[in-house]
């Protein structure tokens, strides 16, 4: 299981056989249980090497991190703002204004049910897992990031494909740089909250106000 080879082919099976295999019209139960079986294996692994375990990072790292977050959303919140603005002005901060109390459940549930168990499967397990295969770190993210925008190729959205695979590359280098589960699902969950709350949230298949 530690070979190269082994590796290889785990890596082929989790994150572009079983990501793309949505695709096919089979039995939804089916597509549960493989997605199920696939994260329990995923877990199990990153329990056996201690990885579960909420660290926080050292002080050090605390500082850059946030100054580079808010610079990065501030640039995410005038492109996305001026999108919505003008391909859809009526959604702007439509959820927010019209369901707060949607609004809310959806920040909630995507930070804690969404966020966490990816950035564990897509930065804590590939990186642990997979860097060795691959010693270009910026070759490495790029790969990161693809298999990241796949693993959403079943929500058939090409906008979808675009803000993950731009996320995918942004969670990776945070990632690449701490080593840090705790900051990277903080960035992660900051720039998808806002996402929701500017107006994008059934453009990216969570509920709108309607």
């Amino acid at each position: 299981m530690e070979t190269s080879t082994y590796k290889g082919f785990e890596l082929f099976f989790l994150f572009v056989l079983l990501p793309t295999s949505f695709l096919i019209e089979y039995p939804k139960l089916i597509k549960a249980i493989l997605a199920i079986t696939g994260f329990v294996y995923i877990l199990i692994f990153l329990k056996r090497k201690g990885l579960l375990k909420l660290k926080f990072p050292d002080k050090a790292y605390w500082r850059p991190f946030w100054k580079e977050t808010v610079i990065k959303l501030a640039i995410i919140v005038v492109v996305t703002g001026m999108y919505v603005f003008l391909i859809a002005p009526d959604k702007l901060f439509s959820v927010l204004i019209k369901r707060p109390e949607v609004w809310g459940i959806i920040l909630f549930v995507y930070t804690f049910l969404s966020v966490w168990p990816q950035e564990i499967i897509y930065r804590t397990f590939f990186y642990d897992r997979y860097s060795g295969l691959i010693r270009n770190k910026w070759l490495f993210i790029f790969i990161n990031a693809i298999l990241f925008s796949l693993a959403h190729l079943f929500l058939g959205s090409f906008l979808v494909q675009v803000l993950t695979f731009a996320g995918g590359l942004l969670f990776a280098y945070t990632y690449q740089k701490t080593k840090s589960t705790t900051l990277v699902s903080i960035e992660h969950a900051i720039y998808g909250n806002w996402l929701f709350t500017v107006g994008m949230g059934d453009m990216l298949a969570f509920p709108g106000a309607q």
